[in-house]
């Protein structure tokens, strides 16, 4: 096994992982099941664009749909996208539901871009989406103790945290939009969501 294949092997564990523990006690008190991987689809919204990203009309004059952030994604988050609209056809996209971005130490997708539709940043400066919190269908409504979303956010308590009375409460300055608090949620809908920057 190639050390690229390991990376990846051991992102999508560490996330799985997180789901398992929590799986029986959801169908047994709420009737919710975790999210599970699904078909990639075209989104009928606003894409999620890998790290870097520029604005999604400059974005599409640059990109050369040449695969390289796909191929160098460690985590294989980024996926060319299927559309019959040609101006969107193998554009480079992630789909939280299915491999969230990890914010990975390399950043590679940014590197090995030729066009500079990535731009290289900081990690605390991507800024891919941002995160979209709904009270009403979160497991901590129904006295359950959930605190996946927070725990397993790449950035931590910049991005999202609890409030003093134990909601929870993204801050949006410090979140990238990088889904893996969407990844992580348990419940069906999901609790909190992506909304992709234009």
């Amino acid at each position: 096994m190639s050390d690229k294949q390991g990376r990846r092997g051991f992102f999508k564990e560490a996330l799985n992982q997180i789901l398992q523990p929590v799986a029986e006690i959801l169908d047994e008190r709420v009737g919710l099941t975790p999210a599970m991987e699904s078909p990639l689809s075209v989104p009928n919204a606003a894409m999620l664009r890998p790290p870097g990203a520029l604005p999604e009309e400059e974005f599409l004059e640059k990109c050369l749909r040449c695969g390289n952030c796909v191929k160098n994604c460690p985590a294989e988050a980024i996926r060319p996208l299927e559309s019959e609209d040609p101006g969107l056809m193998q554009t480079p996209y992630i789909n939280p539901d299915v491999q969230p971005c990890v914010i990975c130490d390399s950043l590679a997708c940014m590197y090995v871009c030729p066009s500079g539709a990535l731009q290289t940043v900081f990690a605390e400066d991507i800024a891919m989406g941002v995160a979209v919190f709904t009270a009403e269908t979160c497991l901590r409504s129904k006295e359950i103790a959930c605190t996946y979303c927070v725990d397993s956010c790449p950035i931590g308590e910049d991005a999202i945290c609890f409030s003093p009375t134990g909601t929870v409460e993204v801050l949006t300055p410090g979140c990238t939009g990088c889904g893996v608090c969407q990844y992580v949620c348990p419940t069906s809908p999901k609790s909190i969501v992506i909304e992709p920057l234009r």
